[in-house]
Order: C-alpha cells, then sequence, then structure tokens
C-alpha cells in the first residue's frame, strides 16, 4: 500500500491540518480525583484567604502602641484579658494597656493590631511583661493577603498537582471542571507475539510495545486501554480495530504495517471508514513504515513493530495529538547540548534519529554516544537510550565531537 513517502515535515503537516486535535471536552471531577487533570476554566476566587487576620506566632495579641518603648531593662506592662482559641471568633475586645494570648492561625481579637511572640514575653498572674516592641500588623496576616475575593488563582490549562488542589481546597472546593482524558485503545499485531504473564511458546516473544506505548500514553495525558495481542488474520483484525474505534478516542497499534504479506493493517483500517488512510510511509529512519489514518473523527496511529521505532515515532507524532487531545499543550522534548561520541550517519536521504545515551568523559564534557538500534538493540535500546540526535535529509553526517542536540526521552536525566 505504500505510495511515495513523505517526508517527516509533511506527514506533521498533515497531522495538524487534517486530524485537527482538540480537547474532548469537560468533566466535573472531585478533588481526590482531579491530580494531574487539566483545568478546563480560570478559578476565580470567592472568598478572601485568610477570611480574617491571624496570628502568624504564638504569642499575645496587643495594640502595637501598648508596647513601643520596651526592651529588656524596661518591659511593657500589659493586663491579661482572656485567651483567643483556634477555630472560633474571638470572644474579647481588647482595650489600651491589655494583651490576650493566641495562638499561631487564631483570629485577631477586636482592638489588637500585632502579635508579640511569646519569646519576647514573661508572666506573673495576670500581669504580662513584654521585653520587645512590636509595630502595627507585626506577626499578623492580613485578610485577603494570600487570596483577595475576586482573584484569578487557577487559569485553565493548568495541570493540577498537590499544590493546585491545595490551593482549590483551600476556596472551599469539593469539586473541579477539567478537561476529559482521551482513552486510547492499544493493541498489538502479529503472530510471533504474545502476553507476557502466559507461557512462552517457542518461536515466540513476549509484547513490549503495548506496555511501553501504554505507559507513553499516561505520560502524554491519556488513559491507556489494551486490547491485547491480534493474530495475523483479516478477520480478527478487522474485528479488533472495529472495537477500537466503538470503545476509544484514539487507536495505537503496532506491527504488521510494512510490505510483507502480512502485514494487513494499512489495508484493514483504510476500509473501516472516511477519510482513512492519510500517511503511508514516512521518510525516516527508524519508523518508515510509520501509518497514519483518520476515521470519522478518531485518529489511527499505526506504528512499527520493532520496539525502538513505535516508541520513538510515538513520541514524535503521536505524543503531541494525545495531550491536544487532554487540554494539554503540545510540547516538545526537553533539549541538551552535547559532543557526538561517534560519528553519525544519515539514512541516504530520510531524516534520521539517531538514539544516544549521555555520559562524562574526563574532562567532564558531556557527550553523546550512539546506542545500537539494529537487530541486536531491538529491545535493550529503550533502557540504553536517554535521547536522540535528529541528522536532517540534507545532511551526510554528524562528525565525532560535534556539538548536537539530544532530545530528551526521559525526564529525569
Amino acid at each position: 500500500m505504500f505510495r511515495k513517502l513523505m517526508t517527516f515535515d509533511e506527514a506533521k503537516r498533515v497531522i495538524a491540518e487534517k486530524l485537527k486535535p482538540e480537547a474532548l471536552g469537560e468533566k466535573e471531577i472531585s478533588l481526590l480525583e482531579a491530580y494531574n487533570r487539566v483545568l478546563r476554566e480560570n478559578v476565580v476566587s470567592a472568598l478572601d484567604i485568610p477570611p480574617f487576620n491571624r496570628s502568624t506566632v504564638d504569642g499575645f495579641a496587643v495594640k502595637a502602641e501598648d508596647t513601643f518603648g520596651a526592651e529588656e531593662n524596661q518591659p511593657a506592662k500589659l493586663k491579661l484579658c482572656g485567651i483567643v482559641n483556634l477555630g472560633e471568633p474571638p470572644k474579647i475586645r481588647l482595650a489600651t494597656g491589655e494583651a490576650a494570648e493566641i495562638v499561631t492561625g487564631a483570629p485577631i481579637p477586636e482592638g489588637a493590631d500585632a502579635v508579640v511572640m511569646v519569646e519576647d514575653t514573661d508572666r506573673e498572674d495576670a500581669e504580662l511583661r513584654v521585653y520587645r516592641a512590636v509595630t502595627k500588623d507585626g506577626n499578623v496576616m492580613k485578610k485577603g493577603t494570600d487570596i483577595k475575593k475576586g482573584e484569578t488563582v487557577l487559569k485553565a490549562g493548568q495541570v493540577l498537582g498537590a499544590s493546585e488542589i491545595g490551593v482549590l481546597a483551600a476556596l472551599g472546593l469539593t469539586k473541579v471542571k477539567v478537561f476529559k482524558v482521551p482513552v486510547v485503545a492499544v493493541l498489538s499485531t502479529g503472530g510471533e507475539v504474545t502476553e507476557p504473564g502466559k507461557e512462552l511458546p517457542a518461536g515466540k516473544i513476549y509484547d513490549i510495545n503495548a506496555y511501553s506505548l501504554s505507559t507513553a500514553v499516561r505520560e502524554s495525558g491519556g488513559k491507556p486501554v489494551y486490547l491485547g495481542v491480534v493474530p495475523d488474520d483479516k478477520a480478527a483484525l478487522r474485528k479488533a480495530l472495529e472495537h477500537a474505534l466503538a470503545s476509544a478516542d484514539m487507536v495505537l497499534t503496532s506491527g504488521g504495517v510494512s510490505v510483507g504479506p502480512r502485514d494487513l493493517t494499512p489495508q484493514i483500517v483504510d476500509s473501516l471508514g472516511k477519510p482513512g488512510v492519510l500517511i503511508s510511509g514516512i521518510a525516516v529512519k527508524p519508523g518508515k513504515p510509520t501509518t497514519v489514518a483518520l476515521i470519522g473523527r478518531k485518529p489511527v496511529f499505526s506504528l512499527p513493530g520493532h520496539p525502538t521505532s513505535a516508541l520513538l515515532m510515538f513520541h514524535l507524532l503521536a505524543r503531541p495529538v494525545i495531550q491536544l487531545m487532554s487540554g494539554r499543550p503540545a510540547t516538545e522534548a526537553k533539549t541538551v547540548k552535547a559532543l557526538a561520541a561517534a560519528r553519525m550517519f544519515q539514512a541516504k536521504g530520510r531524516r534520521t534519529f539517531v538514539m544516544v545515551k549521555l555520559k562524562r568523559d574526563r574532562l567532564d564534557r558531556l557527550l553523546a554516544e550512539p546506542v545500537e538500534t539494529g537487530a541486536s538493540g531491538a529491545i535493550t535500546t529503550l533502557a540504553k537510550a536517554d535521547g536522540f540526535v535528529e541528522i536532517p535529509e540534507n545532511q551526510q553526517f554528524v562528525d565525532a565531537d560535534e556539538e548536537v542536540t539530544v532530545a530528551l526521552l526521559k525526564e529525569a536525566v
């Protein structure tokens, strides 16, 4: 089914123009379910935070002017008139020359405008001695100094982490509107593939791609649904793909996209609906047989069976689509500058992505060392590679010691 190969840039343009990935809609969920979800709308505070003037220390609420001139040898002497408790309105009002015991977080009683730290005082019965003066509003957090009523505290598009969810709770909210999470069906094809956990028959390998791709979907903001391994059989593959399209917002397959007699995926995907296959082969290495289709409004990415090729093409082409469908911005991979540890060659007119491992040499220079991606590195490359170096179509090679940009595959690198 291969036609003239698209360039990598053409393929990205077709995906942007034809798939038009966008957020799927909104859903209201509880705060306890909101971690890592994307906020659907701006959050405007309906109250001041804190909602009252509160003490920031343990000590005594006072009128600041009553402590002026207080020092170690000449303390100010005040009369204790009561205690201010946490979680309830103050029941006392301070007059001139009075003080009230208070703890951190408790509301400032009427008549007081500062708090003296307990370390700067001494008490005997109902008399308080203050050995250090305090200024007006000293050790007091004023009403609305953290968040003001009417203030936009979180903006649409923000990913909700622990801090953001804490802010929502501070506003008294129990639910929040977020973007829906795109459901991505993941399935593997091939008579040689079997699911992990089962006995490994002779001539078969365990399914790597479904697990690495499902994890990559989750990292991108989607919800993977693993549909298992489908044999190279037209009827079985068609049934599995129809089920995937009916139950998910997007479909990821791996294997069965090359030009062999058992590579059935592109033809079957194209028969499932319009507009059908949009991309059938890209002038890249690795990942040349990658196929992209649109069935109705649902994208289908059919990736190569080679584990490294599948994961790389996912990051380059499918990841941005899932991010946009989840309400996130499509982000580029983080990059670092390094020196090529060896010469890296381009694959004859194809955009080439060389998988590399980063290391330091004796001079503490950061080096990008190519990692085997062929037959001997089909599996181990996934664990060894920290990122990749991109070699354009018009550049024959990257020389050793030449500065390169490494796009990172691992956030922790």
